[in-house]
């Protein structure tokens, strides 16, 4: 990006980061966000927990500068952070929770990387870093490389650099990383490491950015559902396709896999234990990076999830709102057909033949199958030797839960919430007491459902012998 005057201005006016460093309270919003989140690399934290901590640093602070340094409440400054205009915060309520939580946004992060990186630092390393340059350029050429005869010469040089040290090391020689290089890898170690959780801030809020726009979006939108959806689905492509979504990606399956996790975790331990990187005391919780990137990779698959989800609700009320469409329309045509059967039309208006053709193909007529006349042996067969299978006793009807599921999905579509009583007064109970066994199994078997046991009701069916049964047993409700 050119840093043109009319664009630093109009970051001036409108970046959050920005506006974190013109803020009259900065030195206050920067040190207590640094500590809470980026430091124990801490991604989400309660309103009551967050209020708390505050609260303890306002204290602080006003002990040492007086009483009316910091005059408001600590509920009053987070809610200030998390405004639209500010954007220092992000308040919303996490699935299966009723309190508010906390997150940092990326431009706070950034904003607070930058002062970071104004502090005098006492080691600076640079052998690394340029070790690392070398690296990635040898990875560019080589994955670039289509020619097979130079990627088989570089593999044999590689092989030969190997045999050489094997040579170096059986004759004695033994090349170790001084003090320095350790720090310098080390420190750069560090600042990657924690760089990476920044980053997945930053996906996760591109998708975050993505869902609100298809809230809006399917909100306000009166066309057809169709380009709706094409739409949709190609600004998440576009997303998911692109060199942030891709490189995401990859991360993503390189870190899921077990054996990378077990090698990543051995490699971290031995490093924190060699005698120069203890004696600058590291934090211990580096040894446990890969967790966290873990949970903030989880977190932005979530926001993902959330994005699909909110496209499935999209459709499931936008076939609702169809069928209640034709509903309406067969009304209609029920209550004209009423009208005009007193009075109906003289002249023809229009003739059918049929509602459907009739068609028939030779090869659709079944073949002869001639019948198949069993041998029964009326032998008893008695002795230790006899196995007789006892299962096949119980196995003598077949409740078709597809159906019953149907008819619950049919009954779900006018009302919220049916009792089991109603849907079997739509659908009396067709195989007695095993139907009724297969209902309250999909009740069961489904959290939404309920069982009131305060309501007792009577369940009546009649069996294939003209009796009729009575069964009762607590209210069942299932909802949509």
């Amino acid at each position: 990006m050119s840093l043109e005057y009319a664009t630093l201005a109009n970051l001036q006016r409108n970046h959050p980061a920005w506006r974190l460093l013109r803020a009259d309270h900065a030195p206050l919003i920067a040190s207590f966000l640094q500590q809470c989140f980026i430091e124990p690399n801490q991604r989400l934290i309660s309103q009551s927990e967050l209020v708390s901590l505050l609260e303890d640093q306002l204290f602080t602070l006003r002990e040492t500068l007086g009483d009316d340094a910091f005059p408001r409440r600590a509920q009053q400054y987070l809610d200030e952070w998390a405004e639209n205009e500010k954007g220092w915060l992000r308040k919303f309520y996490p699935v299966d929770s009723d309190e508010p939580h906390f997150d940092l946004t990326p431009a706070t992060e950034r904003a607070i990387s930058w002062l970071e990186s104004l502090n005098h630092r006492a080691f600076v390393g640079t052998e690394s870093r340029l070790m690392t340059i070398f690296d990635l350029l040898r990875q560019m050429v080589e994955g670039s490389e289509s020619d097979p005869a130079t990627r088989i010469a570089e593999l044999k040089r590689k092989r030969d650099e190997i045999d050489q040290q094997i040579e170096q090391i059986e004759s004695g020689t033994v090349e170790l990383l001084d003090e320095t290089g350790l720090r310098d890898r080390f420190q750069q170690l560090n600042q990657t490491a924690r760089e990476l959780l920044s980053d997945f801030r930053e996906v996760e809020q591109n998708f975050r950015v993505l869902d609100q726009h298809i809230r809006e979006r399917i909100t306000l939108w009166e066309g057809n559902k169709g380009a709706l959806l094409e739409q949709i689905f190609g600004e998440r492509d576009l997303i998911a396709d692109s060199d942030q979504g891709k490189s995401f990606r990859a991360f993503w399956d390189f870190l899921m896999s077990p054996a990378r996790q077990e090698e990543l975790g051995d490699l971290l331990e031995q490093i924190l234990e060699l005698p120069p990187i203890r004696k600058q005391r590291p934090d211990r919780r580096l040894a446990r990076i890969h967790y966290d990137w873990l949970e903030a990779g989880e977190q932005t698959q979530r926001t993902v999830a959330r994005l699909s989800q909110q496209l499935r609700r999209y459709l499931d009320d936008q076939s609702w709102l169809e069928n209640r469409r034709i509903m309406a329309l067969l009304h209609q045509i029920e209550s004209r057909a009423l009208k005009l059967r007193e009075s109906p039309p003289k002249e023809l208006l229009m003739e059918v033949d049929a509602a459907s053709p009739d068609i028939q193909l030779p090869m659709e007529r079944p073949l002869y199958t001639p019948p198949l006349k069993p041998k029964l042996d009326d032998t008893i067969l008695t002795g230790e030797e006899t196995l007789l299978d006892s299962s096949v006793l119980f196995e003598q009807q077949y409740i078709d839960q597809e159906r019953l599921l149907a008819q619950l999905q049919q009954a779900l579509q006018l009302e919220s919430q049916v009792t089991l009583q109603s849907l079997l007064q739509q659908n009396p109970l067709q195989q007695g007491l095993a139907e009724l066994i297969g209902w309250l199994s999909i009740a069961g078997s489904d959290p939404k459902h309920l069982f009131d046991e305060t309501q007792i009701e009577l369940l009546k069916w009649e069996d294939e012998q003209g009796v009729v049964r009575r069964v009762e047993i607590p209210r069942v409700i299932y909802n949509r």
